[in-house]
Protein backbone atom coordinates (compact mmCIF):
# COMPACT_ATOMS: atom_id res chain seq x y z
CA UNK A 1 0.00 0.00 0.00
CA UNK A 2 3.07 2.53 0.83
CA UNK A 3 4.59 1.41 -2.48
CA UNK A 4 1.23 2.80 -4.18
CA UNK A 5 1.13 5.97 -2.77
CA UNK A 6 4.27 6.44 -3.20
CA UNK A 7 3.81 5.45 -7.05
CA UNK A 8 0.61 7.35 -7.91
CA UNK A 9 1.49 10.71 -7.68
CA UNK A 10 4.25 10.07 -10.16
CA UNK A 11 1.35 7.88 -12.66
CA UNK A 12 -0.63 10.84 -12.49
CA UNK A 13 2.16 13.75 -13.04
CA UNK A 14 3.46 11.45 -16.09
CA UNK A 15 1.43 12.10 -19.27
CA UNK A 16 2.17 15.75 -19.00
CA UNK A 17 5.87 14.84 -17.92
CA UNK A 18 6.26 12.76 -21.25
CA UNK A 19 4.41 16.12 -23.16
CA UNK A 20 6.92 18.93 -21.71
CA UNK A 21 9.89 16.55 -22.59
CA UNK A 22 8.56 15.32 -25.94
CA UNK A 23 7.15 19.23 -27.36
CA UNK A 24 9.22 21.64 -25.23
CA UNK A 25 12.53 20.09 -23.64
CA UNK A 26 13.84 17.59 -26.82
CA UNK A 27 12.93 20.40 -29.56
CA UNK A 28 14.26 23.09 -27.38
CA UNK A 29 17.74 21.10 -26.56
CA UNK A 30 17.46 20.15 -30.52
CA UNK A 31 17.42 23.28 -31.81
CA UNK A 32 20.38 24.23 -29.38
CA UNK A 33 22.23 21.77 -31.49
CA UNK A 34 21.49 22.72 -34.57
CA UNK A 35 22.51 26.06 -34.34
CA UNK A 36 25.66 24.97 -34.62
CA UNK A 37 26.12 22.60 -37.50
CA UNK A 38 24.81 22.81 -41.29
CA UNK A 39 21.41 20.38 -40.63
CA UNK A 40 18.75 20.30 -43.37
CA UNK A 41 15.45 18.76 -43.65
CA UNK A 42 16.72 15.37 -45.22
CA UNK A 43 19.97 15.24 -43.87
CA UNK A 44 21.68 16.00 -39.99
CA UNK A 45 24.81 17.98 -41.59
CA UNK A 46 27.71 18.00 -39.45
CA UNK A 47 29.54 20.42 -36.89
CA UNK A 48 30.50 23.90 -38.38
CA UNK A 49 30.82 25.67 -34.84
CA UNK A 50 29.77 29.65 -34.53
CA UNK A 51 29.45 29.69 -38.99
CA UNK A 52 25.71 30.27 -38.45
CA UNK A 53 26.06 33.03 -36.07
CA UNK A 54 28.94 34.51 -38.10
CA UNK A 55 26.42 34.29 -41.32
CA UNK A 56 23.86 36.11 -39.19
CA UNK A 57 26.21 39.17 -38.97
CA UNK A 58 26.03 39.91 -42.39
CA UNK A 59 22.54 38.91 -43.06
CA UNK A 60 20.28 42.15 -44.41
CA UNK A 61 17.22 40.18 -44.10
CA UNK A 62 18.05 39.43 -40.52
CA UNK A 63 18.60 43.24 -39.93
CA UNK A 64 15.36 43.95 -41.18
CA UNK A 65 13.70 41.94 -39.47
CA UNK A 66 15.24 43.40 -36.05
CA UNK A 67 14.27 46.43 -36.44
CA UNK A 68 10.43 45.46 -37.24
CA UNK A 69 10.13 43.29 -34.40
CA UNK A 70 11.99 46.31 -32.39
CA UNK A 71 9.43 49.10 -33.63
CA UNK A 72 6.56 46.27 -33.33
CA UNK A 73 7.58 46.06 -29.94
CA UNK A 74 8.45 50.02 -29.12
CA UNK A 75 4.95 51.17 -30.01
CA UNK A 76 3.16 48.17 -29.20
CA UNK A 77 3.99 48.36 -25.28
CA UNK A 78 3.18 52.02 -24.27
CA UNK A 79 0.15 51.56 -25.95
CA UNK A 80 -1.04 48.18 -24.79
CA UNK A 81 0.05 48.50 -20.94
CA UNK A 82 -1.64 52.11 -20.77
CA UNK A 83 -5.21 52.07 -23.31
CA UNK A 84 -6.26 48.59 -21.45
CA UNK A 85 -6.22 50.02 -18.19
CA UNK A 86 -8.02 52.91 -19.08
CA UNK A 87 -10.64 50.58 -21.12
CA UNK A 88 -10.73 48.63 -17.62
CA UNK A 89 -11.24 51.92 -15.58
CA UNK A 90 -14.11 52.54 -17.99
CA UNK A 91 -15.58 49.34 -18.14
CA UNK A 92 -15.20 48.62 -14.29
CA UNK A 93 -17.99 51.14 -13.58
CA UNK A 94 -21.47 49.18 -12.81
CA UNK A 95 -23.62 51.43 -15.39
CA UNK A 96 -26.51 50.50 -17.45
CA UNK A 97 -25.52 48.50 -20.32
CA UNK A 98 -21.81 48.36 -19.66
CA UNK A 99 -21.73 44.21 -19.95
CA UNK A 100 -22.39 44.96 -23.67
CA UNK A 101 -19.43 47.51 -23.96
CA UNK A 102 -17.14 44.35 -21.92
CA UNK A 103 -18.48 42.38 -24.56
CA UNK A 104 -17.36 44.54 -27.48
CA UNK A 105 -13.69 45.27 -26.37
CA UNK A 106 -13.29 41.88 -25.77
CA UNK A 107 -14.68 40.49 -29.02
CA UNK A 108 -11.65 41.12 -31.27
CA UNK A 109 -9.38 37.91 -28.67
CA UNK A 110 -11.78 35.13 -28.98
CA UNK A 111 -12.04 35.46 -32.90
CA UNK A 112 -8.91 33.91 -34.66
CA UNK A 113 -5.47 36.44 -35.48
CA UNK A 114 -5.83 34.48 -38.87
CA UNK A 115 -9.33 35.04 -39.96
CA UNK A 116 -8.92 38.92 -38.46
CA UNK A 117 -5.64 39.53 -40.36
CA UNK A 118 -8.04 38.30 -43.53
CA UNK A 119 -10.36 40.78 -42.78
CA UNK A 120 -8.11 43.55 -42.43
CA UNK A 121 -6.55 43.07 -45.53
CA UNK A 122 -9.44 43.34 -47.23
CA UNK A 123 -10.47 46.58 -45.64
CA UNK A 124 -7.12 48.13 -46.10
CA UNK A 125 -6.64 46.87 -49.59
CA UNK A 126 -6.23 49.38 -52.58
CA UNK A 127 -9.35 48.64 -53.23
CA UNK A 128 -11.13 48.30 -49.88
CA UNK A 129 -13.43 49.82 -47.36
CA UNK A 130 -11.15 52.20 -46.24
CA UNK A 131 -9.28 53.71 -49.57
CA UNK A 132 -12.26 53.27 -51.08
CA UNK A 133 -14.62 55.52 -49.11
CA UNK A 134 -11.93 57.84 -48.63
CA UNK A 135 -11.76 58.16 -52.31
CA UNK A 136 -15.63 58.60 -52.74
CA UNK A 137 -15.75 61.35 -50.23
CA UNK A 138 -13.00 63.22 -51.94
CA UNK A 139 -10.26 62.91 -49.31
CA UNK A 140 -7.47 61.34 -51.33
CA UNK A 141 -7.14 61.01 -54.89
CA UNK A 142 -4.90 58.21 -55.27
CA UNK A 143 -5.29 54.85 -52.65
CA UNK A 144 -3.08 54.75 -49.61
CA UNK A 145 -0.54 51.85 -50.06
CA UNK A 146 -1.54 50.14 -46.72
CA UNK A 147 -0.27 46.81 -47.84
CA UNK A 148 2.28 47.56 -50.65
CA UNK A 149 3.87 50.23 -48.45
CA UNK A 150 7.10 49.04 -46.07
CA UNK A 151 6.07 51.01 -43.36
CA UNK A 152 2.59 52.09 -43.91
CA UNK A 153 2.24 47.59 -44.03
CA UNK A 154 3.89 47.37 -40.78
CA UNK A 155 2.01 50.14 -39.01
CA UNK A 156 -1.04 48.39 -40.48
CA UNK A 157 -0.25 45.42 -38.36
CA UNK A 158 0.65 47.15 -35.04
CA UNK A 159 -2.83 48.68 -35.48
CA UNK A 160 -4.32 45.55 -36.01
CA UNK A 161 -2.59 43.63 -33.11
CA UNK A 162 -3.64 46.28 -30.39
CA UNK A 163 -7.22 46.92 -31.61
CA UNK A 164 -7.11 42.65 -31.19
CA UNK A 165 -5.07 42.95 -27.48
CA UNK A 166 -7.38 45.53 -25.83
CA UNK A 167 -9.67 43.59 -24.71
CA UNK A 168 -7.39 40.50 -23.11
CA UNK A 169 -5.43 42.69 -20.86
CA UNK A 170 -8.16 44.82 -20.00
CA UNK A 171 -9.56 41.69 -18.07
CA UNK A 172 -6.00 41.23 -17.18
CA UNK A 173 -6.49 44.93 -15.43
CA UNK A 174 -10.42 44.50 -14.56
CA UNK A 175 -8.98 41.85 -12.03
CA UNK A 176 -6.53 44.00 -10.87
CA UNK A 177 -8.40 46.60 -10.34
CA UNK A 178 -11.12 44.56 -7.63
CA UNK A 179 -8.01 44.70 -5.70
CA UNK A 180 -7.60 48.30 -4.96
CA UNK A 181 -9.31 49.65 -1.65
CA UNK A 182 -12.07 52.08 -2.72
CA UNK A 183 -11.03 53.85 0.86
CA UNK A 184 -8.14 55.11 -1.51
CA UNK A 185 -10.31 56.65 -3.83
CA UNK A 186 -12.63 58.15 -1.11
CA UNK A 187 -9.70 59.91 0.84
CA UNK A 188 -7.89 61.26 -2.13
CA UNK A 189 -11.27 62.71 -3.39
CA UNK A 190 -11.91 63.73 0.22
CA UNK A 191 -8.73 65.48 -0.35
CA UNK A 192 -9.97 66.97 -3.67
CA UNK A 193 -8.49 65.04 -5.92
CA UNK A 194 -9.83 64.73 -9.65
CA UNK A 195 -10.53 61.94 -11.62
CA UNK A 196 -7.15 61.97 -13.08
CA UNK A 197 -5.14 62.82 -10.45
CA UNK A 198 -6.45 59.84 -8.99
CA UNK A 199 -6.06 57.74 -11.61
CA UNK A 200 -2.52 58.47 -11.55
CA UNK A 201 -1.83 58.37 -7.57
CA UNK A 202 -4.07 55.25 -6.58
CA UNK A 203 -5.07 53.15 -9.36
CA UNK A 204 -1.65 53.05 -11.15
CA UNK A 205 0.22 52.13 -8.16
CA UNK A 206 -2.55 49.82 -7.21
CA UNK A 207 -1.80 47.97 -10.57
CA UNK A 208 1.81 48.60 -10.91
CA UNK A 209 2.64 44.59 -10.46
CA UNK A 210 -0.19 43.90 -13.66
CA UNK A 211 1.29 46.37 -15.62
CA UNK A 212 4.64 44.93 -15.71
CA UNK A 213 2.75 41.36 -16.51
CA UNK A 214 1.78 43.34 -19.15
CA UNK A 215 4.41 45.01 -20.03
CA UNK A 216 6.11 41.81 -20.13
CA UNK A 217 3.57 39.60 -22.16
CA UNK A 218 3.13 42.84 -24.66
CA UNK A 219 6.94 42.67 -25.36
CA UNK A 220 7.22 39.17 -25.51
CA UNK A 221 4.26 38.76 -27.91
CA UNK A 222 5.45 41.81 -30.30
CA UNK A 223 9.04 40.29 -30.91
CA UNK A 224 7.40 37.08 -31.52
CA UNK A 225 4.80 38.75 -34.04
CA UNK A 226 4.07 36.33 -36.92
CA UNK A 227 0.25 36.09 -38.21
CA UNK A 228 -0.29 39.83 -38.42
CA UNK A 229 2.46 40.77 -40.68
CA UNK A 230 2.15 37.45 -42.76
CA UNK A 231 -1.20 37.45 -43.50
CA UNK A 232 -1.22 41.05 -44.11
CA UNK A 233 1.81 40.81 -47.10
CA UNK A 234 0.13 37.60 -48.28
CA UNK A 235 3.07 35.68 -46.79
CA UNK A 236 5.47 37.74 -49.17
CA UNK A 237 7.04 39.70 -46.15
CA UNK A 238 5.99 43.34 -47.89
CA UNK A 239 8.07 44.80 -50.41
CA UNK A 240 10.75 43.38 -50.56
CA UNK A 241 10.69 41.15 -48.14
CA UNK A 242 11.70 43.79 -46.19
CA UNK A 243 8.16 43.91 -43.27
CA UNK A 244 9.54 40.21 -42.06
CA UNK A 245 9.88 39.58 -38.58
CA UNK A 246 12.24 37.15 -36.62
CA UNK A 247 9.74 34.34 -36.70
CA UNK A 248 8.66 35.18 -40.50
CA UNK A 249 12.33 34.77 -41.08
CA UNK A 250 13.24 31.66 -38.67
CA UNK A 251 9.70 30.24 -40.96
CA UNK A 252 11.21 31.05 -44.56
CA UNK A 253 14.48 29.45 -43.58
CA UNK A 254 13.14 26.51 -42.17
CA UNK A 255 10.76 25.55 -44.69
CA UNK A 256 11.04 23.28 -47.83
CA UNK A 257 13.08 20.06 -48.14
CA UNK A 258 16.25 22.34 -49.08
CA UNK A 259 15.63 24.68 -45.39
CA UNK A 260 18.49 25.57 -43.49
CA UNK A 261 17.53 23.67 -39.89
CA UNK A 262 21.13 25.37 -38.74
CA UNK A 263 20.65 28.40 -39.67
CA UNK A 264 17.01 28.66 -38.23
CA UNK A 265 17.79 27.11 -35.34
CA UNK A 266 20.83 29.62 -34.54
CA UNK A 267 17.90 32.78 -35.40
CA UNK A 268 15.90 31.00 -32.86
CA UNK A 269 18.95 31.18 -30.13
CA UNK A 270 19.18 34.90 -31.58
CA UNK A 271 15.20 35.24 -31.10
CA UNK A 272 15.15 34.28 -27.51
CA UNK A 273 18.24 36.54 -26.59
CA UNK A 274 15.84 39.30 -28.02
CA UNK A 275 12.97 38.35 -25.67
CA UNK A 276 14.88 37.93 -22.78
CA UNK A 277 16.44 41.41 -22.97
CA UNK A 278 13.14 43.27 -22.65
CA UNK A 279 11.76 41.06 -19.83
CA UNK A 280 15.04 41.80 -17.81
CA UNK A 281 14.87 45.39 -18.45
CA UNK A 282 11.35 46.04 -17.34
CA UNK A 283 12.02 43.44 -14.04
CA UNK A 284 15.03 45.92 -13.44
CA UNK A 285 12.53 49.31 -13.93
CA UNK A 286 10.52 47.65 -11.48
CA UNK A 287 12.74 46.77 -8.74
CA UNK A 288 14.29 50.77 -9.10
CA UNK A 289 10.78 51.81 -9.17
CA UNK A 290 9.82 49.99 -6.04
Amino acid sequence: MTHRRWFTPWLLVAPAAVWLLVFNVWPSLNTLVLAFTNAKPLGGGHFIGLANFSRALDDDQLADALLNSVVFMLVCLPLLTLLPLLLAVLVEKRLPGITFFRTAFYTPVVASAVVVAIIWGWVLDDRGLVNGLAQRLGVIAEPVPFLTDRWLLLFSAISLTIWKGLGYYMIIYLSALGNVRRELHEAAAVDGAGPVRRFWSVTVPGVRNTMLLVSVLVSVSALRVFSELYVLSNGTGGPGGRDMSLVMLIQLYSRGFTGHLGYASALSLLLLVVTIGPMLLLLRLNRKAA
